[in-house]
């Protein structure tokens, strides 16, 4: 419900601003760890906020699933405490990209208490300017990418985009019914395998020439897309252990999802005595370095539209994610392998990123999480299904070798994008006492460190605003108070 719109003047008992200023903080940080923020990000941005609203002795405390603030002025006082729960966890971009322009007004001074509540109210409650069936579209246009990126052809790429339209509505649906993550995931793989059952029993039909190892895989990079590999390497390297695992977990979780229901879907394939190729190594590279850029650019962009994220970063997030595909394809050609590969064009992600972001004002996690979402390790995990599929003893090893590469591979993924974004952002040696122990790279949230004077000049407004337990107007033309009645 939106808070009411009262005189800026107008007196605010002390207890209950702490209470308002920490429950915003809170909202603040539940919308940044539902849409993929580090722990450390989220943290800095609530304290930053607590301390700029006039709680400089704000406390947070971060777990995946509870977001908990305090407050104590003295030792001989008893401390006001908040807590929040978050319920859902979504991509949502657009959201995203406005809480961060709320937190940079607020940390500025440029917005008070009151009207940050109300911007907040307002980004919540209003609706994407995208239709949902825009949104689905979006997902085929994506896989669509993807399967330009492995080398398929045209009738592969419809049957790739076709089959990502049928998973996104299906999951929506799940999701209505408020199913856990891993039935979505299980049923998105499974919808894949068999729209590519269906497509190989066509195929042995009409010849089309259809390779339907490619519809997998492109559909499984689709599902990999929201999964949170980049909070969980981020918030392991930035101390946040209880909840890098908890992100872990769910992101092993999502993933073996999927593994479920391609298996099983290979599986009703075998049943039927339809014969599905596996992949075999290096057969990305039939399109050329050329077609896979432009497959990577549409696929990173598609994903960035499909999370709402901003048009005018569409573009951008494209040049980007063709360049990495690039570095990608040129660094593996010479047999350095895989892993060292995306390595290192997700630490040219991470590096070019943060000057992306900063151009365009949104939160540089939009860039990164979306230009290396071509990169995903898709065919890996499709390789191994296939060679567990086999049942002999020697495809099983081979088949978990698979997997573990596919492993490998998100995890240098995430952890070059982080070392590029710990190089790309200029850190300040005089910080505030609140970020000397969370100091990091910024994915979301005011990247500029604020020094002991700005840090002392907050102290003197907070207070003020104590003394006189008054809601500071924000600069701008002033309002006449109504007469009291």
């Amino acid at each position: 419900m939106v808070e009411p719109e009262l005189p800026a003047t107008q007196l605010i008992p002390l207890p209950n601003r702490l209470a308002l200023t920490l429950d915003f903080c809170l909202r603040l940080g539940e919308i940044l760890l539902s849409s993929g923020a580090g722990a450390a990000d989220v943290t800095v941005t609530m304290l930053s906020v607590a301390r700029a609203l006039g709680a400089a002795d704000a406390e947070a405390d971060i777990t995946f699933t509870l977001l908990t603030m305090s407050h104590q002025t003295s030792p001989d006082e008893a401390p006001l405490i908040a807590r929040r729960q978050v319920a859902q966890r979504v991509t949502d971009y657009q959201d995203l990209t406005n809480v961060d322009h709320l937190v940079r007004g607020v940390v500025a001074g440029r917005i008070g208490l009151r009207e940050g509540r109300a911007e907040l109210n307002r980004i919540t409650s209003t609706g994407h300017d995208r239709h949902r069936w825009a949104v689905t579209a979006g997902w085929g246009v994506m896989s669509a990418g993807i399967a330009i990126l492995l080398g398929g052809g045209p009738v592969v790429v419809v049957v790739a985009a076709l089959a990502a339209l049928l998973i996104d509505r299906l999951q929506l649906r799940i999701a209505r019914r408020r199913l856990p993550t891993f039935y979505a995931q299980v049923a998105g793989g499974g919808t894949a395998a068999l729209v590519a059952v269906a497509a190989r029993v066509l195929d042995e039909r009409f010849d089309l020439g259809l390779d339907v190892s490619f519809v997998i895989t492109a559909n499984i990079v689709v599902l990999l897309a929201g999964v949170g590999f980049m909070g969980a390497i981020q918030d392991a390297l930035t101390g946040f252990y209880i909840t890098a695992g908890a992100r872990i977990t769910e992101a092993v979780l999502s993933t073996c999802g999927i593994i479920a229901g391609v298996s099983g879907g290979l599986s009703v394939a075998s049943a039927f005595g339809v014969d599905l190729p596996t992949v075999e190594p290096g057969a990305t590279g039939i399109q050329g370095i050329g077609m896979a850029a432009v497959g990577g650019a549409i696929g990173a962009a598609a994903f960035a539209f499909s999370s709402y994220s901003p048009n005018r970063v569409l573009a951008p997030i494209a040049v980007v994610a063709a360049i990495a595909v690039t570095i990608s394809a040129t660094v593996e050609e010479p047999g350095l392998g895989r892993t060292w590969a995306v390595g290192v064009a997700a630490f040219f992600v991470g590096l070019v990123g943060y000057a992306v972001a900063k151009r365009l004002r949104v939160p540089p996690l939009i860039v990164v999480v979306s230009c290396v979402v071509p990169m995903l390790p898709g065919i890996a995990i499709y390789r191994g299904l296939s060679l567990l599929g086999e049942g002999s003893r020697r495809d099983t090893s081979l088949g978990l070798v698979a997997i573990i590469g596919a492993a490998s591979v998100a995890l240098a993924i995430a952890a070059g994008v982080i070392l590029g974004e710990y190089l790309a952002q200029p850190l300040g040696r005089e910080v505030r006492r609140v970020e000397d122990r969370l100091v990091g790279p910024r994915l979301v949230g005011p990247s500029s460190l604020l020094g002991r004077r700005a840090g002392r000049a907050i102290d003197r407004r907070t207070r003020r605003r104590t003394e006189g337990a008054r809601d500071e107007p924000a600069p701008g033309p002033t309002r006449r108070t109504p007469p009291q009645r």
